[in-house]
């Protein structure tokens, strides 16, 4: 048997993972499926960075490999004692590959040269392979090309793999002017900032209901840190979002959850503070991932939020934090609290004034004042179960929405009037038997339907061409708006 002293940590976790997916489907066989899965689903692998550049679908190849493991013939069940044996086509693998590594003056056996032994000494991975058209050699010109570029020289995996698919950078948003203006909510920011610059529990969560702004909160930080307006323990780092979604979509199989957030986890660690994680709803954190042998995700962030390694800021309601996270008195302890309260009318109004400019240039119309009032205190009087400014915002949006579609539509006149030409022309086709025939009347009418339709059609074409000239006037101001933005 192939001795692993020259075998790389990489390499040696995905035989170990091997052997655990066959454990978990009560399997006796170690076989090249096993291994195969176990180097796809390293999330930070060269294996990752090769499929991707061949533009795999990893996910449904996954999938794939899965369902071929416990399909798979070769199986048996697992014995009372636990052991566990290579099968002929694995043991064929590793053998072969100290040779694949030696053909490339490579001293250490990584999971590349895993992945090629598997490619040449197929098995049963051979169907899978074929159809998802992994070969030899486009994975071979893939990775010398990899070997050639700067970056992976040493062989390492591309840096913040994993905070590049589950996360949005704010800071950038906010540099590239993307995100939607702050206005007021000052206090809470500073509130943020003081907390973060603090040595421990540096950990901001903001509690409030649904649609206070929480996020804008985050958003305003973000702005701030981009054009600098920050002490200098901030400057020149990055808050980044966690999209919770994205990390959970897919993970069917026990322990994906809790690898994709230790990759983040290791990402950020590894940025030595100059990463800022921002997680709304956090509290969805709490039992996420949480299965038979394994912890939730809450458990996993505690120790790191405790040495100061990873800082959060959190945004949940205060009934989702008291269910949740209150009764967790260690979680507690990790975060500072800052409580979100709806703003008032005014300081409502001052915030929709602010955001005015950006809901005047995406639905290219003017929104007064006058409606901006309104908007706010009807909503707060008619609206009970929603909070401002989110309630006031819908408002405006939808009401703009609705000015917009009725400019881009025909005006109400203009539609009229193709109706009446429409019925006029039915009713002289109508009447054409009868004046042929020689009805006096219906020769009459037509003669007058003929002089309606005239000057319908002649009125249509001058409010058709003041309609496409108010338009065009519209999509200038529009540009010009856009431009100066």
């Amino acid at each position: 048997m192939t001795p692993f002293n020259n075998f790389t940590t990489k390499a040696k976790d995905a035989i170990k993972k091997a052997h655990e997916l066959a454990i978990e489907r009560g399997q006796n066989n170690v076989n090249p499926l096993h291994l195969f899965t176990a180097l796809v689903l390293q999330e930070e692998s060269m294996v990752l960075s090769i499929l991707e550049r061949m533009e795999v679908d990893t996910i449904l190849l996954i999938d794939s490999l899965l369902e071929a493991i416990e399909g798979y013939e070769g199986s048996s069940v697992l014995s009372p004692s636990y052991q566990l044996y290579l099968t002929p086509e694995l043991a064929a693998v590793l053998e072969s590959t100290t040779k694949v590594a030696e053909s490339f003056n490579d001293p250490f056996v990584s999971t590349e040269h895993l992945l090629i032994s598997v490619i040449d000494n197929p098995g049963p991975t051979r169907e899978i392979l074929t159809q998802f058209n992994i070969n030899r050699n486009a994975v071979l010109n893939i990775f010398n090309e990899l070997r050639e570029s700067d970056d992976v020289n040493t062989m390492q995996p591309k840096q913040n793999r994993a905070l590049g698919r589950y996360t949005r950078s704010l800071t950038k948003l906010a540099s590239e002017n993307k995100l939607d203006p702050v206005i007021g909510r000052d206090r809470e920011i500073t509130r943020m900032i003081q907390i973060l610059s603090r040595r421990t529990k540096n950990n901001p969560i903001l509690i409030g209901e649904a649609g206070v702004g929480k996020t804008a909160i985050a958003e305003g930080l973000a702005q701030r840190m981009a054009s600098g307006d920050v002490p200098d323990s901030l400057k020149g780092k990055d808050l980044v979002t966690l999209d919770l979604g994205m990390l959970i979509a897919g993970t069917k199989y026990r322990g994906e959850f809790e690898e994709r957030l230790k990759n983040i986890m290791k990402e950020v660690e590894r940025a030595d503070g100059q990463i800022i994680l921002f997680i709304d709803e956090i509290h969805t954190l709490v039992g996420a991932g949480a299965a038979e042998g394994s912890m939730d995700a809450s458990n996993m962030l505690k120790p790191a939020l405790a040495r100061g390694e990873l800082r959060v800021i959190g945004a949940t309601t205060l009934k989702e934090y008291q269910k949740y996270i209150e009764r967790d008195p260690a979680l507690t302890r990790r975060f500072q609290s800052v409580f979100v309260n709806e703003p008032s009318i005014e300081d409502a109004v001052a915030i929709l004034r602010g955001l005015k400019e950006k809901y005047e240039l995406f639905h290219g119309v003017r929104i007064t004042d006058d409606s901006i009032i309104s908007a706010v205190t009807l909503s707060s009087r008619y609206i009970s179960d929603r909070f401002l400014p989110d309630k006031a915002v819908d408002l405006i949006d939808e009401a703009a929405s609705a000015l917009r579609i009725s400019l881009e539509n025909k005006p109400p006149i203009l539609e009229e009037t193709h109706r009446k030409v429409m019925r006029l022309e039915i009713e002289k086709e109508a009447l054409r038997k009868e004046s042929e025939a020689g009805n006096k009347k219906a020769k009459e009418r037509t003669k007058k339907i003929k002089k309606e339709i005239s000057d319908l059609k002649e009125k249509t074409s001058e409010l058709e061409l003041k309609w496409t000239n108010e338009k065009e006037v519209l999509s200038d101001i529009k540009t010009i708006k856009k431009d100066l933005e």
